[in-house]
Parts: C-alpha cells; structure tokens; sequence
C-alpha cells in the first residue's frame, strides 16, 4: 500500500501543479482514472471518476469563489473507493466531504500566497528579476506538497479506517447513495445534450448511445472509438480551415504582385 500512496501522491503533486497551468489534468474523469491505474482496477476507477466527472461537471472557481478540491476528492474518493471495495457509492460518499476539507486548505494556502504578490511586485520594480525566480522555487514546491500531503496520507493510512466507517454506516444510507449515484450521472446527460444541441456535436453522443444500447460495447473500446472519431473531427477541421484561407492568401499575393508592378 505504501507503493501506490507514493504514486498516488505523486499523481496528485503534479495534477496540482498543472491546476495553476494550462489545466489539462484537473477533470475527475483524468485524475481518477490513473488512481484506478495505480490501484490495479482501472475498470473501477474509471467508473467512479466518470461518476464524480458528470456530478461535478459545472464546479468551478468564479471570482473569489473557491470550489470544493474536485481533484484531491476525485483521487481520494477513487482510491479509497477501490482499496474499501465499497464501489461508486464509497466513492462519492467519500470523495464529497474529502473535496470540501481540501478547499479549506486551499483557501488558506492562497490567501498566505496573496503575500507573494507584493513581494513579486517589488521585485518587478526594482529590476531584480533573481528575487522574482526565486518566488517561483519557493512556491511551486508548496502547490505540489498541498495536495500531494493529503493524499499521501488519506490512502496509506485511510483503507481501514474507510471499512471500518462504512460498516459502521447503516445499510439503508449506502443503498440511498447507490441510488443517488446512478441519478447523477442521468442529471449530467442531460445538462450534456443542452450543450450539445446548440452545436454540431449531437450526432457523437448519438454514435455513443448506438454503440451502448445496440453493439453492447463496454466502455474501454468505445473510449477508443470516440478518441478516433475525435482526431478524425479535428483534422477535417483544420483541413477545412487551411482550405478557407488559402484564396485569401492567394488574393493578397495576387494583390502585392500587381502594386509591385504598378511601381515598376
């Protein structure tokens, strides 16, 4: 267990570092399923993630607001739901407390990180652009430690204590939030195909309820179906792009050679 604590903490440091990033990492649906990985149950953890992916699918940080940590509540809860084998409900019954402790965490960190501020300033003003790399050293270690800690700690010293908790919650609790589990993913369809209607994307999510309902597919090889049909999407639009604006740069070819012939 001490392995995966390790690789889970890890996961978590570097999926925080990209938080503050370009943010390529930070979706549930991502994060949980390397824990899967990690944990030697992908199947289980990309079932939970995807859970935890359509729950949250609208969380995110307005303004001042600081949203629940979905991250380190997406890697706890799928760590800890496959290390109890208490499934998707164990899931989000533990991923939702642990995501709002988390925020708490990080609402101290960035109000103690507010001071970096003036000190970069500072720097800015003086020219001493030493001090202003030296802020950057001192404060990414600390992005990567703030859920990387929590993490580390929850998985190795969380998967009895996690069974013990849920024998201990009565049995009609767990079967309300196996319930609410499958409610929620339907709530995310929905809000998915008002996004979708008002695109020209409705006709992937009709590829995908024929490739479930009728071929019986699980959700492995239709990831990889849809990850091909996306690339294929992407380069018919960038084909179709480069096509739109190639008479326009013959134009403005076409234009310079007759000014440049006019001065002649």
């Amino acid at each position: 267990m001490l392995t995966e604590a390790i690789l889970i903490a890890v996961w978590a440091g570097i999926c925080s570092l990209d938080d503050v990033g370009p943010q390529m990492l930070r979706r549930p649906l991502l994060t949980g399923t390397v824990v899967g990985i990690i944990m030697g149950d992908m199947v289980q953890g990309l079932a939970i993630s995807a859970t935890l992916e359509l729950m949250w699918m609208g969380i995110g940080n307005v303004g001042a607001y600081s949203a629940p940590d979905i991250i380190a509540g997406s890697i706890i809860g799928v760590a800890l739901g496959i290390a109890s084998k208490g499934g998707i409900a164990a899931g989000i019954a533990l991923a939702v407390p642990v995501s709002i402790l988390c925020q708490q965490l990080l609402i101290i960190w960035r109000s103690f990180a507010s001071f970096l501020n003036v000190w970069a300033e500072k720097s800015i003003q003086d020219g001493d652009y030493h001090k202003l790399v030296k802020i950057h050293y001192f404060s990414t270690p600390l992005w990567f430690l703030i859920r990387a800690v929590p993490c580390f700690l929850a998985v190795y010293f969380g998967g009895e204590l996690v069974s013990r908790i849920l024998a201990s919650i009565p049995q009609s609790i767990l079967d309300g939030m196996g319930v609410a589990s499958k409610m929620i993913p339907a709530i995310g369809v929905c809000i998915l195909l008002l996004m979708l209607l008002k695109g020209r994307m409705w006709f992937f999510f009709l590829l995908g309820f024929m490739l479930t309902t009728y071929l019986k597919l699980p959700i492995i090889p239709i990831t990889f179906i849809a990850l091909a049909f996306a690339v294929l999407y992407d380069m018919a639009y960038s084909n179709a792009q480069n096509s739109a604006r190639a008479p326009e740069q013959d134009k403005q070819s076409s234009a310079g050679n007759e000014e440049e012939g006019y001065d002649l």
